[in-house]
């Protein structure tokens, strides 16, 4: 009975903070509160379950924070030059692929160690994005209405952020628990070896994993640069460290074959509500910063308590 009480951790920690947090402002219970903290927590979801294959293989990608700006600066970009907004959403969307690919070519192909290899392409797309937008905001001008309503619209009074959301973690659930693909992540992770010598094609699988990361990355940019009406050049700084925390706290092990993307959904529920509750407290943007390092770092105490 304990034993299946712990395995529920993620749950049971969301709603033990969500309670704590509801004694201390009331507010937090409010019907727009809510929605604000789901909103608000969609763009780094979209990120995390990116990360969660990734990182499910026992890799990590350090990266989706630079593809989020530079994709959402080429979005705005292409629909001030008057494209098509479902071609540029499209050629967004590929981009994002793109990098993911060259991300996964590097782990999978060429050998290098993960962490490397998207810390340097997290330092060149950063570079990149600052040069693309000569270090300025780049304003949409006229988006259309798919590209108002993807970050900034409204279905139901609900924000379509969320549906989205929402609609990847069923999509993503489905891909881990009912494919063939799902089930070679894990096996990567689990014993990397033994899967390649049972056949199984494991750099194919590592390059779509991180594929598909890039191109969720470029999702959340699109989303961002809607809800904003623009692309700022430092959007997405600091996000992959939101994603990291998101996965590990929904019970993902960074050693890779254990997690689900459920999990992951809680984690960044946890996430959200920390970030809003801070809000909430009035408690300072410096000290913030220093309570999600600690909440991190608690999440990775217990993920390996939990290898043990």
């Amino acid at each position: 009975m304990l034993k299946k009480i712990w395995s529920n951790k993620p749950l049971i920690g969301l709603i033990i903070f969500a309670v704590i947090v509801s004694v201390l402002n009331p507010r937090f219970l409010t019907h727009a509160n809510i929605l604000n903290v789901l909103r608000q927590t969609s763009i780094n979801s979209i990120i995390a379950i990116g990360m969660t294959l990734v990182i499910l293989t026992g890799g990590i990608d350090l990266s989706v924070g630079s593809i989020l700006a530079f994709c959402g600066a080429v979005m705005a970009s292409l629909l001030n030059a008057g494209h098509n907004p479902i071609l540029a959403f499209i050629v967004t969307l590929a981009l994002g692929l793109v990098f993911g690919f060259f991300n996964g070519f590097l782990v999978s192909k060429m050998k290098l160690q993960a962490f490397i290899v998207t810390l340097v392409t997290m330092t060149f797309l950063r570079g990149a994005t600052l040069v693309f937008t000569e270090g300025k905001p780049i304003t949409v001008d006229d988006g259309g209405l798919l590209f108002e309503n993807i970050g900034g619209g409204y279905l139901f009074d609900i924000p379509i952020p969320i549906y989205i959301m929402i609609a990847l973690f069923v999509a993503g659930h489905y891909l881990l628990m009912h494919t063939k693909f799902g089930r070679y992540t894990y096996a990567i992770g689990g014993n990397e070896e033994a899967t390649k010598l049972s056949g199984i094609n494991v750099d194919k699988v590592k390059m779509w994993v991180y594929g598909l990361c890039g191109m969720l990355s470029a999702l959340a940019g699109v989303i961002l640069t809607s809800r904003l009406y623009s692309a700022q050049p430092t959007a997405g700084s600091g996000y992959e460290l939101d994603a990291i925390a998101a996965v590990v706290l929904g019970g993902t092990s960074l050693a890779g074959g254990v997690g689900r993307v459920t999990g992951t959904a809680l984690g960044a529920l946890i996430i959200g509500v920390l970030g809003n509750a801070l809000n909430l407290l009035n408690v300072s943007s410096y000290y913030q910063m220093m309570i999600k390092a600690i909440v991190i770092l608690i999440a990775v105490l217990i993920d390996r308590k939990s290898n043990k």
